[in-house]
């Protein structure tokens, strides 16, 4: 299978309404936020979604079509414990040179060859082994276009099931819920034909990755996330034509304008030619 063909840009505007996008484990779960109040979802956020959503896809036969090194414990599809045990166990304990390792790890996981990986690996030496692998494609943090407005309210996290002193039942635990009421988010990446000659990463995995951002949040709900408090308003796509691309991508990317209210337009330039998708 031949390789990335052109270079790509793409980007993504997102619609949040009274949900939590990307909640700061160091600050109560709070959805993040920069300095200036702008809420952001990072490029890790984004990138499990990714892989979540293409964990999913399957062939005429309910085939899972692509495996994925970097799973969630909640969505897992294997037994394994740690990234290490999933390594060893497929690819082996014993690394005969970096080559061969990246070389197996890209042709068997998805996301090694699009997003790219730090092995790092016992060794005989104190100093240990760390084969890093640059993935071709790069996702930028999701920022809201204006400040964002976060509500909290105190909930009941768990009820205990235990009888406290004198027979009366234990406390309940009480704890804080966040929410963004309302915020439009822009989030940028690209794809490198460079890159992905190292990785294996073809047109085929291009296209995969450009048909799941439509579908992000579907199957993403969770109590700070309901059904339909998320979704993706459109997809923008930018092909080159060419490896080396027409333009760099912050120019690319400084021709989407995006307002507040979710709608958006293009500038244009020249001999390239975007394709914008309503989102699902």
């Amino acid at each position: 299978m031949s390789t990335l063909s052109q270079k790509i840009d793409f980007a993504v505007i997102i619609r949040v309404k009274n949900a939590n996008p990307n909640g700061d484990p160091l600050n109560g779960n709070r959805p993040r936020t920069d300095l200036e109040g702008h809420g952001e979802m990072t490029d890790v956020c984004l990138k499990r979604k990714i892989r979540n959503r293409i964990m999913e896809l399957k062939d005429k036969k309910e085939n899972y079509l692509y495996e994925i090194f970097v799973q969630s414990d909640d969505n897992k599809r294997d037994d394994y414990t740690s990234l290490k045990a999933r390594f060893e166990g497929v690819i082996g304990k014993k690394v005969k040179g970096a080559t061969d390792v990246i070389n197996k790890a890209c042709e068997k996981w998805f996301d090694v060859r699009a997003f790219g990986q730090l092995f790092a690996f016992d060794s005989d030496e104190s100093s240990g082994v760390s084969i890093p692998v640059r993935g071709p494609v790069s996702i930028q943090s999701a920022f809201s276009i204006m400040p964002v407005n976060v509500s909290s309210t105190q909930i009941t996290k768990s009820v205990s099931g235990n009888e406290g002193k004198n027979g009366k039942r234990s406390s309940d635990t009480m704890g804080m819920k966040h929410r963004v009421d309302y915020g439009i988010y822009v989030s940028y990446g690209s794809m490198n034909s460079q890159l992905a000659e190292r990785t294996g990463f073809s047109d085929e995995d291009a296209e995969v990755i450009k048909s799941v951002l439509l579908k992000l949040f579907e199957n993403d709900a969770s109590s700070a996330r309901p059904d339909g408090s998320m979704e993706v308003i459109a997809r923008i796509w930018w092909p080159h034509g060419c490896k080396s691309g027409k333009y760099s991508s912050a120019k690319v990317h400084r021709t989407l304008h995006v307002n507040d209210d979710g709608t958006y337009w293009l500038d244009n330039l020249d001999g390239l030619n975007p394709e914008v998708t309503s989102g699902f």
